[in-house]
């Protein structure tokens, strides 16, 4: 499923951005996971006419590091991974790519809450409540080891129109009713 959240979330930016043909991923490298859903934006990227490169941050000086890196050479737009060091460094993120009027998406609403462009990923409320009937099941006797692993089944894209207009860009009209929730 993660490929196809890759290729969602780079065929989104381009919906916005048509032009984009660079587009920089800021993630923690030490993060495990987020290196898997790096590998798999890599093997998305041809498909919608994108170039992907990542610097990769692990401290804060990592991440003042790219934003010189990105201001020397930067990018058509930013896909930003979701982490504890990106989530801790969100607004400093936000505020780089709104200072540089680089359109981005990012992986959860958390960076929209911080002014952010774009976001696509499952649902926190949905999971949150598919989470609960876990916790029924084990409380009225299942072995949470015998429980399948589920995958999230709802995603929401949610679009900051503000952000869109300061940093001049057009959201396309079907784009904002595809959206679960427009922030004016």
């Amino acid at each position: 499923m993660a490929p196809d959240l890759a290729g969602k979330r780079l065929e989104l930016i381009k919906s916005v951005v048509p032009a984009a043909s660079r587009v920089a991923m800021l993630w923690n490298g030490s993060d495990q996971g987020m290196a898997i859903r790096v590998k798999e934006a890599q093997l998305a990227a041809p498909a919608v006419h994108v170039t992907l490169f990542s610097p990769e941050l692990r401290t804060l000086a990592d991440l003042e590091s790219a934003f010189v890196a990105l201001t020397r050479d930067p990018p058509d737009a930013l896909l930003v991974f979701v982490g504890p060091f990106t989530v801790s460094h969100r607004q400093r993120i936000v505020d780089f790519a709104a200072a540089r009027r680089l359109p981005a998406i990012y992986e959860d609403r958390v960076f929209l809450d911080a002014g952010g462009l774009m976001s696509y990923g499952p649902s926190v409320q949905d999971n949150c409540r598919r989470a609960a009937t876990y916790v029924d099941k084990i409380l009225k006797g299942a072995t949470p080891g015998d429980l399948p692993i589920e995958q999230p089944t709802k995603f929401e894209l949610i679009i900051n129109l503000k952000t869109a207009k300061a940093l001049g860009l057009d959201v396309p009209l079907h784009l904002q009713q595809l959206a679960d929730e427009v922030i004016e």
